[in-house]
């Protein structure tokens, strides 16, 4: 399947997706803001996970199911295969990496994927609220 947009616009596409305070962090953020639960976005630790909850040692990461190949949403890309698919594995790699990390460092580590914000936010909390990974 050929992209639908031109070369120029895929570029301006491109150059909007942001690696801090995506649209999924606001919405989690917000919400335990909310709640009054403590937490840190973007916090300075080994693995750069999205937020933390230091008194529950508890991190967070909040996955783009096509950044970090969701296992239910991923769709392989049809175009610059040769960059895209190298990228995703390195960033799969890397995601099993640093949570070795922090695990070893005595976190608890708990992903959430993109789709899962989306369709239920107030389950997610839940999920990170009882720190179940």
């Amino acid at each position: 399947m050929a992209d639908i947009f031109t070369k120029e616009r895929r570029s301006e596409v491109m150059s909007r997706i942001r690696s801090k305070w995506t649209k999924q962090e606001k919405a989690i953020h917000g919400i335990l803001k909310s709640k009054k639960i403590r937490h840190k976005m973007h916090p300075k630790i080994e693995g750069s996970p999205d937020l933390i909850l230091k008194d529950r040692k508890v991190v967070i990461f909040l996955d783009s199911c096509f950044f970090h190949k969701c296992p239910k949403c991923y769709r392989e890309p049809q175009t610059n295969r040769d960059y895209w698919l190298p990228k995703i594995q390195r960033n799969v790699n890397r995601d099993r990496r640093n949570t070795i990390i922090l695990k070893k460092g005595g976190w608890k580590v708990i992903r959430i994927w993109e789709h899962e914000i989306t369709s239920d936010p107030i389950k997610c909390i839940r999920r990170i609220c009882s720190g179940r990974a």
